[in-house]
């Protein structure tokens, strides 16, 4: 079964809606100035209310180790996600399951798999200028090439109308969107996500 992470998580409402909807992940951006960034406290609220299954992700980018720890900590948080230039030995030293983001821009962006330490890779799209969650797809053919290295988890441009065919395509480990679910950023559309969710269930039985 494919995974489904939902990110940019900024509201209880949304995460509900998510999780009802079949979510196995939800993502919290703790990027200072991104548009979905969310405050610990608002996140670790949330964090409190999710099912057990449901697992809770923060998303960082060269952020002091230091204060990653801190609010992995404080939240709850049972992976992080590295959307950086995050080295090796800093990946090492965080005690929770690793996602590292991977900017695919051609098939030299894919050296990096395998020798970084991480539970999986999210394959996002390279656009200049941007760490993510610009709804730019990412090349299918580069995400089945990474497939042969660690587990992979499609992001970039993956919408309730888009999804089935990139899981049909790839098959990968798991799926991630967030402006393709939203009303604005950081503001889930609750239709969108239960449809994009159903989607990525009706292909995993084709």
């Amino acid at each position: 079964m494919t995974r489904v992470k939902v990110c940019g998580i900024t509201s209880r409402e949304d995460a509900v809606a998510a999780v009802e909807a079949g979510a196995d992940a939800l993502g919290f951006v703790f990027v200072p100035g991104t548009p979905r960034c969310v405050h610990p406290e608002v996140a670790e609220r949330i964090v409190g209310v999710l099912p057990p299954f449901v697992t809770p992700v923060g998303v960082f980018m060269n952020q002091p180790l230091e204060e990653v720890l801190r609010i992995a900590a404080r939240c709850g948080l049972q992976a992080v996600q590295l959307h950086g230039d995050e080295p090796e030995a800093y990946s090492r030293r965080i005690p929770l399951r690793v996602i590292k983001a991977v900017r695919v821009r051609d098939a030299e962006s894919l050296r990096i798999l395998p020798t970084y330490p991480a539970h999986a890779f999210l394959l996002d799209a390279f656009v200049e200028g941007q760490a993510g969650g610009t709804g730019t797809p990412v090349s299918w053919e580069l995400a089945v090439q990474a497939k042969g290295h660690a587990p992979i988890i499609l992001s970039g441009g993956l919408r309730p109308d888009t999804v089935g065919l990139a899981v049909r395509r790839v098959r990968p480990y798991g799926v991630d969107v967030s402006s393709g679910v939203e009303v604005s950023p950081g503001r889930k559309d609750h239709q969108k996500v239960r449809e994009f969710i159903a989607a990525v269930r009706q292909a995993d039985l084709r």
